[in-house]
């Protein structure tokens, strides 16, 4: 039975614990699997309720966090590397940065015959200055040559990591496409839009827009309020804006829309055109009720917001990053504009707003899309495939 010990930068509600779970649900019996994971930080929800309900077991590592911090960071990686000497995995499979770089550093000190890492982003393009990216992508190279395998989750991923940074040679870097339970997010949907739409006292006649995920600036927020002012004045719709998360921009985005000539609601009665409602854990809830999801990211992974959005016949208007066009279609399931071309970003908002027919088709369009691509026994055979892959060469040395 092959040990496999998955490890997570954070449990906190978004894509990537959402593809650890899924893997670690549906694996073969033939596994033993534990996880463990930093704690979520303060301006993020908690996944643990969430992991509790699908009867996953999470152990915490004390001190991983987001931030660089040597003397934490240290005792992340001695309490990781004492789980392992306990454990002894035959694999340790790390997710994200943090975790990628201290479990990887834990495993081959402990002479882990097999260590995987996937990318979920990456910290490259707009997260910190020239001198710390340089110095990342210094660690990733290094960090690479001793990994059995770096997986991609999407075409454009591995060209970046294996052409544009050189992190490692396309041989070791295998694609594995997210893997997505559509089925409970697409339940009850004229209930669920009843719910949301009566809970922000949202008319029949108005379009809701909504920007899904931590208000932060790699996430860049203030491209979706400009330009969403600009709708409001020129549109005879009516029309309201959601910024669905939270985090550190929030009291600077209230001031942005004030200075925008707009009011903001984040509690009843919700009369203002935009609505801040926190953290939502029941995302299917905010899915129905919204006509169309709107992505302002400057740098992305794979959006898991865009893949749910579709699957949900939703619209979507986004800039050009990351993953979006491994998972979306431009002009056929989205309207997609360049990162800095806010005057291309507004006529698509403005497009979304006008015209029902166009709604219609990107929303039909949406869901044929990636109900046939992802699916999670998809990208669990893939990921044991490439398992018995490295545990077979590695015996074979």
């Amino acid at each position: 039975m092959p040990k496999l010990l998955l490890i997570l930068n954070r449990a906190n509600i978004g894509g990537i614990v959402s593809q650890v779970a899924n893997l670690y649900k549906n694996l073969p019996d033939s596994y033993e699997t534990h996880l463990i994971s930093g704690c979520p930080e303060a301006d993020e929800a908690s996944a643990d309720a969430w992991l509790q309900a699908m009867d996953i077991r999470v152990t915490y590592v004390p001190n991983m966090q987001r931030a660089i911090s040597w003397k934490k960071d240290r005792e992340a990686y001695l309490f990781i590397k004492n789980y392992i000497r306990q454990f002894q995995p035959d694999i340790v499979h790390t997710h994200a940065a943090k975790a990628g770089a201290l479990g990887r550093l834990a495993a081959f000190a402990c002479n882990v015959p097999v260590v995987v890492h996937t990318f979920h982003g990456h910290a490259f393009n707009h997260y910190f200055g020239k001198l710390k990216t340089a110095f990342f992508i210094k660690i990733e190279r290094h960090l690479a040559k001793k990994c059995s395998a770096i997986i991609a989750i999407s075409a454009l991923q591995k060209k970046d990591l294996t052409e544009v940074y050189k992190i490692a040679p396309p041989q070791k870097v295998p694609i594995i496409e997210l893997g997505y339970d559509f089925t409970k997010l697409t339940e009850n949907t004229p209930q669920k839009r009843q719910h949301f739409r009566r809970q922000y006292q949202l008319d029949d006649d108005v379009i809701a827009l909504g920007m899904i995920g931590r208000l932060a600036p790699i996430k860049n927020p203030s491209m979706f309020l400009r330009n969403f002012a600009k709708v409001y004045a020129q549109s005879k719709q009516k029309v309201k804006a959601f910024l669905v998360g939270d985090g550190e921009l929030r009291q600077s985005l209230e001031q942005e829309i004030l200075a925008l000539g707009l009011k903001y609601s984040s509690a009843p009665p919700f009369d203002a055109p935009i609505i801040f409602t926190s953290w939502i854990e029941n995302v299917s809830e905010v899915f129905a009720g919204l006509d169309g999801v709107v992505l302002c990211s400057l740098n992305e992974g794979t959006p898991v917001s865009l893949l749910e959005a579709q699957a949900c016949n939703k619209p979507i208007v986004s800039t050009d990053v990351g993953g979006v066009l491994d998972i979306v279609v431009p002009n056929e399931t989205a309207l997609v504009s360049g990162r800095s071309d806010d005057e291309a970003f507004y006529q698509n908002l403005l497009a979304v707003v006008e015209k029902t027919s166009l709604r219609e088709k990107l929303s039909q369009n949406g869901k044929k899309n990636v109900w046939k691509r992802f699916s999670i026994d998809t990208m669990v055979s893939k990921h044991v495939h490439l398992y018995e892959q490295l545990l077979a060469a590695e015996k074979e040395t």
